[in-house]
């Protein structure tokens, strides 16, 4: 090699990989001896096993094993045969790559013999005898760290780590990765350096800082990019800390990607196999376990093949999770404590009944393999054997197996002591043990609720409720059963709309993310315009635009937590002293019901309305005939009254009598907020105003008046009749002769993103006439059209003072995303979260000629002193698109 070291070229593999197969390919063309040519095809080979062609991996290294036997070197030999015997482990042949494994170890001394035993050691790892990998490297790692051999020592400890994390020693692996990363700065190996990053990555998701977690897997992401070096396990490990964060459709998406490009490139069938899993296991929370169940059982049919045990059990773990998932529901109750169980009678009952029993005997025998493996995550197995047991009303065998469960809710990460917590509370409701229920069901929430406080991200915040469902139904359960309403109330608002008790955090001024917010816009911009000129121009800013997306959104999930949770111990109280004459009514749903918490008067009522499904049914029909209606200019009163009364009785059921004649608050759960409240016939004639839980209601109660009285009015482009709407608003606050003007007014292309948000920051009045566009796949990209493109949600998150009060006129802007346990996504939420008291907005698309008067009759009695609901009230006429949202 020109006078070099031979040995140069396979150090050169990891530090820069394109130069290095560029040098390989350059010593063969130059017709080295067997040594030299034994290291080029073995450089080829690894570089071709990790990043492309395992079969043109394997093909290179065979040659390179004959070569060194021709060079009559045993080290050349035993080292080539080692990296031959990790590729033939990839490519699922693991009984020839232990053997060839061995083989190298037989043959080699000295440093070579602790390389060798280091990747025999990788070989135990990939295959899950987690004990046997540690015995390799207590061999290996002493002798790498006496020969001062740094690269392949600084290897072996990351090695170490990743089978303590296995173990669930966290400290132990978090240790190995740091002093692997301190001795790996001291060369020049890039891609072990940006593996480091990712290591660091993987720490921190598990010691619970995801923020710190995703921000180091992009850096390490974007280390490997730059190398051209393809990573698939940190496709993996992205793809954990995003199902922690309660991401699974994004992390299915990721997996499933990486699958793709695997295929494409005919690369590891043991990364294959990996990335099923995690595909299974995001499929599964995303309450998909049809497609969770099919990814497990592939995965599980390789692993095998693979013969990896610890990995086939774990597939065989989400597998059976998955099964667990599509067993019809129980119609009945059994003896303890109203602990549900199977109907035996019938065909499907007996079905029932045989798949659950094969499922509990399934997990009593994972639950055994697991824990012999010494897998942290033995602790879902039991608690599976412990719900289904419970289902077949096996007291002895459930208690078993939740007492073990529940043990997890001593150590490890915050999500895993939830899940310890889930098991006590499961035994204590099967025992009847009422107050040692809530205790679980309390510790497991503040549990999760510190966990979520380290989101910055109000996106994450919110998903991240939804790992605490369960513990909060449980405590439901349990109180509508005791009758006592006002606790069910104070539980309700336990774990509902969360993210707005939350201080709002700010986005960082951050020169990149502002780029790329605006380059979005003027994307979005174009994309308008080229949606006329041809499909070719179009679906290229598409693809723009959607990448940008993604650059915003990951930007902002790595944004941090700041202070604490707010108060929930008075909230009840305080809730009634402030409701005065008022009533709100809270929509609960348990175990299907929807029940209604009608508060007033010093007191909490409940009240069945009846199946939660009629109410989402009729729901999405009144919906659909609003849809037709708003273009209808004279739309058909008797239809409405008849709409709105079908749709009072799913919602309101019998408290749609007894709502007194004063102001009212409703709050709906997060399933039913799209309910076009105003076509009731109870509540359009009285003020009224929608919340997203009670909590948010008294927190936009108390929000403080800005000292300025500017108010705001923006008309969006390609909106008809905004001009007259914006100008006729625009005539009520006229100044007297000589006063300075109040209302500033944005129209005549000059509404601009920019603009509009520094005017409305901290205004007492906003009003926006422009087209809106709701985005269910990602609420907070639901956006408002101006002049420049799209405001979205992620921009009024940057504002530093919301609004005191805003108007949205446009169609659907007040609609919001259910997601996690019971929370709301969107451009209203982004404002409530920031501080605005009160919102109008519709939920219906809005008849743009009928809105006008609607919007004007608005404003002149909000002038004269009327709260929101006051002066919607008044305003509303026969139009039932708009509701108020907040208190304002």
């Amino acid at each position: 090699m020109s006078g070099e070291d031979p040995h140069d070229l396979l150090a050169l593999v990891f530090a820069r990989p394109q130069e290095a197969l560029s040098a390989a390919r350059a010593v063969l063309a130059d017709g080295p001896g067997p040594y030299e040519s034994s290291i080029a095809r073995q450089a080829l080979g690894i570089l071709h096993r990790e990043f492309g062609d395992l079969g043109t991996a394997i093909g290179e290294l065979r040659q390179a094993v004959r070569l060194a036997r021709r060079a009559g070197s045993a080290d050349r030999e035993s080292d080539v045969l080692a990296t031959l015997g990790i590729a033939l482990l990839h490519d699922g042949r693991t009984r020839s790559g232990l053997t060839a494994l061995d083989s190298a170890a037989a043959r080699a001394n000295g440093t070579t013999r602790a390389r060798v035993l280091f990747r025999r050691a990788g070989a135990h790892w990939i295959l899950g005898r987690h004990q046997e990998a540690l015995g390799d490297l207590r061999r290996s790692v002493p002798t790498l760290l006496a020969a001062h051999d740094t690269v392949w020592a600084a290897r072996a400890l990351t090695l170490r780590g990743h089978v303590n994390l296995a173990l669930g020693a966290v400290a132990l692996g978090e240790a190995d990765f740091r002093t692997a990363e301190r001795m790996l700065g001291t060369t020049r190996q890039e891609h072990d350096l940006a593996v480091a990053v990712q290591n660091r990555g993987l720490a921190a998701f598990r010691t619970g800082d995801l923020p710190a977690s995703l921000d180091l897997l992009d850096e390490a992401e974007r280390r490997f990019r730059e190398l051209g070096t393809p990573m698939f396990d940190l496709v993996a490990d992205r793809c954990s800390v995003l199902l922690a964060a309660g991401l699974a459709r994004d992390a299915l998406e990721q997996a499933d990607g990486a699958l793709r490009l695997l295929a494409r490139l005919r690369g590891q069938s043991t990364r294959r196999a990996e990335l099923l899993l995690i595909a299974a296991r995001a499929a599964l929370l995303a309450a998909d376990p049809v497609t969770a169940r099919a990814r497990a059982a592939e995965a599980r049919r390789l692993f095998a093949g693979q013969r990896r045990v610890w990995w086939a059990e774990h597939a065989r773990l989400i597998l059976l999770q998955a099964e667990h998932a599509t067993l019809p529901p129980p119609v009945t109750s059994g003896p303890a404590g109203g602990v549900p169980a199977w109907d035996g009678d019938g065909p499907d009952g007996k079905d029932a009944v045989a798949a659950c029993r094969k499922v509990l005997a399934e997990a009593q025998r994972l639950a055994g393999r697991l824990s012999e493996l010494g897998s942290p995550e033995v602790w879902q197995a039991h608690l599976l054997a412990g719900r289904t047991a419970l289902t077949l009303g096996r007291a002895a065998v459930a208690e078993r197996h939740l007492s073990r469960a529940a043990a997890a809710r001593r150590k490890g990460p915050a999500t895993s002591r939830a899940g310890g917590w889930l098991a006590e509370a499961l035994r204590a409701e099967a025992a009847g043990q009422p107050r040692r229920l809530l205790r679980a069901c309390d510790a497991g929430l503040a549990l999760l609720e510190e966990h979520r406080l380290t989101f910055g991200s109000s996106e994450l915040r919110a998903l991240a409720t939804a790992q605490g469902a369960e513990l909060a139904s449980l405590a439901q359960r349990h109180l509508l059963r005791s009758g006592r309403p006002r606790r069910l109330l104070a539980w309700t608002e336990r774990w509902r709309a969360t993210a707005l008790a939350v201080p709002a955090v700010r986005p960082p001024e951050d020169e990149e993310l502002l780029a790329r917010l605006a380059a979005l816009r003027q994307a979005e911009h174009l994309l308008s315009e080229a949606r006329s000129d041809g499909a070719a121009a179009a679906a290229a800013l598409e693809r723009d635009r959607s990448r940008l997306e993604s650059q915003v959104r990951a930007k902002t999930l790595r944004m941090r937590g700041q202070g604490e949770s707010g108060e929930r111990d008075d909230r009840v109280e305080r809730l009634l002293a402030a409701l005065g004459g008022g009533r709100l009514a809270e929509l609960v749903v348990i175990d299907g019901t929807l029940h209604i918490l009608l508060c007033g008067d010093g007191t909490v009522r409940r009240h069945r309305a009846g199946p939660v499904a009629n109410a989402a049914a009729e729901v999405e029909f009144a919906r659909s005939r609003l849809r037709r209606l708003a273009y209808e200019r004279h739309p058909d009163q008797r239809e409405l009254r008849e709409l709105g009364a079908r749709l009072e009785a799913a919602v309101l059921g019998p408290v749609a009598a007894r709502l007194g004649d004063g102001p009212l608050v409703v709050v709906p759960p997060s399933t039913l907020h799209t309910t076009p409240w105003g076509l009731l016939p109870a509540l359009r004639r009285r003020p009224f105003t929608v919340a997203p839980s009670a909590g948010a209601w008294l927190r936009a109660r108390a929000a403080p008046r800005p000292g300025s009285d500017r108010v705001v009015l923006v008309r969006g482009p390609g909106v008809a009749n905004a001009d007259t709407e914006i100008r006729d608003i625009a005539r009520l606050y006229d100044p007297p002769r000589g006063q300075e003007e109040r209302a500033v007014v944005f129209s005549g292309g000059r509404a601009t993103a920019a603009g509009v948000l520094a005017a409305i920051d901290g205004c007492l009045l906003a009003h926006l006439a422009a087209h809106g566009t709701f985005r269910a796949d990602s609420p907070l990209f639901s956006s408002l059209h101006l002049d420049d493109g799209p405001l979205t949600g992620y921009d009024l998150e940057r504002l530093r003072h919301a609004p005191y009060r805003l108007v949205l006129s446009s169609c659907d802007s007040g609609q919001m995303a259910a997601v996690g346990a019971d929370e709301l996504l969107g451009l209203a939420t982004a404002l409530l979260h920031l501080g605005t008291a009160g919102i109008v907005a519709s939920v219906v698309p809005v008849n743009d000629e009928t809105a006008v008067p609607v919007m004007v009759r608005l404003h002149d009695g909000l002038r004269r002193g009327l709260t929101l609901a006051e002066a919607l009230c008044e305003a509303r006429g026969d139009d039932v698109s708009f509701i108020a949202i907040g208190a304002g």
